[in-house]
């Protein structure tokens, strides 16, 4: 390894730590859903492994819990998480024609909000994947260990306090929609439009899943916020 990529290591594994942190917080609220399901420690430290997305995790454990074919998890976890195609588009022409493919392989696994920020806001011509291994390392251990101590935690406290703890998930939720939501009037809407229809669509259309239904206004709701309000473009951006 030469000395710059060891530097570049150090750099993301040290941008990484804080991230992790956060991550095994949201991880322990999603482990605690996810006993909920019915998973087991290892069931959950696995999917969040490979699945380092809260909202797709989300998503996916709701669908278990009302034993949905796996057409449809797979279906709902690839909208839920459709937005990471966009980053890792980014992210591709920040790397050098020269960066092997196994490098963008693993590189891509791992696009998360946060990592894929501070990867972004790296200087210089192209970036240098060993940063992202570095943040890797750190970041993604606390997602999988969040979870996995979520669920043990169900065998070391009270109903009332592990259902307590659930709320920080809610909690993250609102974190990620209110901060775009108070910039974007139109995001704020799309966002009231959601929780409008996704109530009446479970009241009306019980027999439909919960899985099948978020897909459907997902793509709905998406697609039609992009078709009236579409993203305007800088001539600089262009």
């Amino acid at each position: 390894m030469t000395s710059e990529n060891r530097q570049a290591l150090m750099d993301g594994f040290r941008d990484g730590v804080p991230i992790g942190l956060g991550y095994f917080v949201v991880g322990f609220s999603l482990g605690i859903v996810a006993k909920y399901v019915g998973l087991s420690p290892l069931q959950g430290f696995v999917i969040s492994l490979l699945n380092n997305a809260s909202a797709g995790e989300y998503a996916a454990f709701t669908v278990i819990k009302s034993d949905a074919p796996y057409l449809e998890i797979a279906l709902l976890t690839f909208i839920a998480n459709a937005r990471y195609v966009l980053m890792s588009t980014v992210l591709s022409q920040k790397f050098s024609p020269d960066t092997p493919f196994h490098s963008r392989i693993l590189i891509g696994f791992a696009v998360t909000d946060e990592i894929f920020g501070i990867t972004i806001a790296r200087g210089g011509r192209w970036l240098n994947p060993f940063y992202n291994y570095g943040a890797m390392l750190t970041a993604l251990p606390g997602w999988s260990l969040g979870t996995a101590c979520g669920i043990v935690a169900w065998y070391f406290f009270s109903e009332a306090a592990v259902s307590a703890l659930s709320v920080a998930l809610y909690g993250m939720f609102l974190a990620v929609i209110i901060p775009p939501a108070r910039k974007d009037k139109i995001i704020g809407g799309a966002v009231a439009v959601s929780f409008l229809l996704s109530f009446l669509a479970e009241k009306f259309f019980p027999e439909i899943s919960a899985g099948n239904r978020t897909i459907a206004l997902t793509i709905l709701i998406a697609g039609a916020a992009a078709v009236l309000f579409p993203v305007k473009e800088d001539d600089d951006d262009a």
